[in-house]
């Protein structure tokens, strides 16, 4: 099944940056096919009659109930969306797991289980595994009858992950003796099959295949979480375990490769997990506001109501846009390609890297504000365990550790594109350089145009210049030591996701007058809102950057390019916010596609 994405054999991540975005050529919501749509009733169906109603027996940590609820969602395929059919897979494009990704992530501490199992666990082997490990080990995972786990890291390891200590010693006879701990594992209490990394003769850093059930495996006791209680968090003990050669994933030294790439994956579809529980908790919102009353009137009657219901609407609206935006990518680059051709998955998955990072740190920090203002929105009871409002606020808050910290994410972006810049990938620097005679000859001001979000096109455009003169400067005042300004390129990073999300707002709201033309009014509203309160954001983290890397005259000539570049026109929010709070209240939900 294929999406209605643009026909590419290949992408270029990060080159929305360099170019003009055209209306039409991308993927979004609107361009679901039928087939999606009864995939999301499927998955729908399963979530709110299966998940839902055993979510309380599940924090009680009943993991026979967890494994058997995973089984039931391979009887569905769910979770074999992402694998050919020869291993017991249903082969469909990656718009197909995002819609299932979706609605799971719906299902509160089971969308951790079902994101262990199927981006962390199922995925390597797709893509790493041999034809043996696939045969033997893919249709267990697809089917549910095994859960996996991943491990990656250890308690002197997190975001240094190829710090690891675990250590395996090549033996004679080809195979390995592992030894370490792995901490913070996801289904860990229960996994079947773990994807564990370690060095060998302590140097060497590779995957392994380990099975529970090798002497030496076993599992500590469960963490005690702030959140997610219905999800096995345990370390992972390894004793002297021997793995046999042909267990190595990948190979041996290139664990980075199948590390790197998996989280790739994982943090893009963190952020699709974190879009579908957005869209439960504005629900959850919306319906209280309509219900509560003070002073003769319900809540959501009232200003300050309708801004919080807005502003969760715009914010999951971006994020929307760019999970799409991003699946097309994805579907585009694999549409002429063998289903199990793991070549080209793992090389646009690496080639996504940017947009994977971005979507990470969006996703995890837009969930969190729908989540705080959920909680704000119920008052006091949004903060007793009557209402889910609680439990939603303490599940989300560990998606920002998630998949690599947001810090690390945040230097991962600028970092990327400044190594694709100089390996001459991206035309990061030559477009730096004109930029500097841009803004030294300005050209002529575009004329008013009446058409559509015609202001907010212009300041995209704005956007992606003021991106490019901060790395531009940045490469020139640092050159190779700009990875140790982690402040700058944090700022850096924040211009980049405002400007992917602002882009990707913006043509989606400009294709909903043929996609969605009942809702192509409050896609505008959104997408003019975003952009607006972006520029904001823009502008400061650009002086901030500009007064770190540059002072006096220098300072003051880049503050002046700084304030030609962005020249942005002002909307009223108040107004467009408050019609997507009605909209948002009179569904009774967020539904903007």
């Amino acid at each position: 099944m294929a999406t209605t994405a643009p026909t590419a054999s290949t992408v270029t991540g990060g080159i929305w940056l360099f170019e003009d975005t055209n209306a039409g050529a991308t993927f979004t919501p609107e361009r679901l096919s039928d087939e999606h749509r009864l995939i999301d009733q499927t998955t729908e169906e399963f979530v709110s009659k299966e998940i839902m109603p055993n979510h309380d027996q599940l924090e009680t940590k009943d993991w026979d109930l967890a494994r058997r609820l995973v089984q039931r969602a391979g009887e569905l395929g769910l979770m074999g969306t992402d694998v050919p059919e020869a291993y017991g897979g249903i082969d469909l494009d990656k718009a197909s797991s995002v819609v299932v990704g979706t609605r799971v992530g719906q299902g509160g501490s089971f969308g951790s289980t079902f994101g262990a199992q199927t981006s962390l666990s199922i995925l390597p082997l797709v893509c790493f595994g041999t034809e043996t490990q696939k045969q033997k080990y893919l249709g267990k995972l697809v089917s549910g009858e095994w859960v996996g786990a991943y491990c990656l890291s250890e308690s002197g390891s997190g975001s240094d992950a190829l710090g690891a200590k675990t250590h395996a010693a090549r033996q004679d006879d080809g195979s390995y003796v592992l030894s370490g701990e792995k901490m913070w594992i996801t289904n860990g209490g229960f996994a079947d099959l773990y994807v564990v990394f370690a060095k060998v003769d302590g140097e060497h850093f590779t995957a392994f295949l380990v099975e529970r059930g090798y002497s030496g495996v076993s599992n500590g006791k469960e963490e005690h979480k702030m959140g997610l209680h219905g999800s096995s968090t345990t370390p992972v003990i390894l004793q002297d375990v021997n793995v046999p050669a042909e267990n190595v994933l990948g190979d041996v030294g290139k664990g980075h490769k199948v590390a790197f790439n998996t989280l790739n994956y994982g943090r893009f579809k963190l952020a699709v997990a974190a879009s579908g529980g957005a869209q439960v908790a504005i629900a959850e919102a919306a319906r209280y506001a309509a219900e509560r009353h003070q002073f003769g009137r319900p809540i959501a009657s009232f200003g300050a109501i309708k801004h919080k219901l807005g502003e969760m609407a715009v914010r999951l609206f971006a994020v929307e846009s760019m999970i799409f935006r991003t699946t097309g990518l994805l579907d585009a680059s694999l549409a002429d390609h063998d289903a199990g051709d793991a070549d080209i998955l793992r090389e646009t998955l690496e080639e996504l890297a940017v947009e994977c990072s971005i979507l990470k740190v969006a996703g995890s920090e837009m969930i969190d504000y729908v989540l705080d203002e959920n909680v704000q929105i119920h008052g006091g009871n949004g903060f007793v365990k009557d209402y889910a409002a609680e439990r939603h606020y303490r599940d989300s808050r560990v998606n920002r550790i998630f998949e690599g910290t947001n810090e690390i994410n945040r230097l991962l972006i600028p970092g990327t594109l400044v190594r694709r810049a100089l390996k001459d990938r991206l035309p990061l620097i030559a477009e730096a350089r004109r930029l500097q005679d841009e803004i030294m000859n300005p050209p002529a001001l575009p004329e008013d145009s009446d058409a559509p979000l015609s202001d907010q096109v212009r300041s995209v455009g704005a956007f992606k210049k003021t991106a490019v003169m901060v790395l531009g400067l940045a490469m020139q005042r640092y050159g190779e030591k700009l990875t140790d300004e982690q402040e700058v390129l944090s700022w850096a990073a924040d211009i980049l996701i405002d400007t992917f999300a602002a882009d990707s707002a913006v043509v989606r709201a400009l294709q909903a007058s043929t996609d969605a033309p009942t809702t192509a009014l409050l896609q505008q509203d959104a997408a003019s809102i975003y952009v607006n309160d972006a520029a904001g954001r823009i502008e400061t983290a650009a002086k901030s950057a500009l007064a770190t890397m540059a002072e006096g005259d220098d300072l003051r000539l880049n503050l002046a390019a700084l304030r030609r570049l962005l020249k942005v026109t002002p909307v009223n929010t108040v107004v467009r916010r408050r019609r997507l709070a009605d909209a948002v209240v009179g569904r009774a939900g967020y539904t903007l596609n």
